[in-house]
Formats: structure tokens, sequence, C-alpha cells
């Protein structure tokens, strides 16, 4: 598993912003294994703050808690060359991974 392909994929999603009003954060924990790609700011009056991608790095596995994007992170992480089996999709329930393609843990 490489953290390096992690960390690329979710840049790539910081550089696609084009609002002035809003920005896209990138959080890296790596001390923790903890990676988020937040969008905050404001719409007119309206306040936006979301996590559009969250992934831990546990036991190995690249576990991801949210993925907000239509490409799909763990697709983008299939093509770089991750197995599967070192992917893990937290944001379904643990008795729904054994029907995806993904590690169940």
């Amino acid at each position: 598993m490489c953290k390096a392909f992690l960390i690329a994929i979710l840049k790539g999603h910081s550089i696609h912003h084009s609002n002035d009003n809003t920005e896209v954060q990138l959080i890296f924990d790596s001390e923790r294994d903890r990676y988020q790609v937040l969008h905050l700011g404001w719409e007119e009056l309206r306040r936006v703050y979301g996590c559009i991608i969250h992934v831990d790095i546990k036991d190995d596995k690249i576990l991801i808690q949210r993925d907000g994007t239509e490409i799909g992170v763990a697709n983008e992480l299939v093509a770089a060359e991750v197995p599967k089996q070192d992917i893990v999709l937290g944001f379904h329930a643990p008795y729904k991974r054994k029907f995806t393609e993904f590690a169940v843990e």
C-alpha cells in the first residue's frame, strides 16, 4: 500500500476548485494516518462546510470513511494499482462490505 498514491489522489481533488468565495482544504495528519478534503466558505448568505473525502489508514488498509466524489476514491486507488484487498469501504456497514469487490476490514 502506497501512501503517496493516496496523497496524490486527494491533492488532485483540491485543484479543480473555481469559486472565489469557497475553498477546498487538505487536512493531512500523517502521524495518525488521517486524511481529509474539506469544502468551506460562503455562497451568498449560506455557509458552506463539508467533508468531501475522509480516509484513514488502519492496520495497513486504506479505510475510506467518506467519499463525496463522482469518480470514487477507491476506483482511483485501483487505477493507481493499489490492490482491492488493501481498500476498505468504511462508509458501508460492516455486514454489507462482503458484497463489494473490496476488503471487508
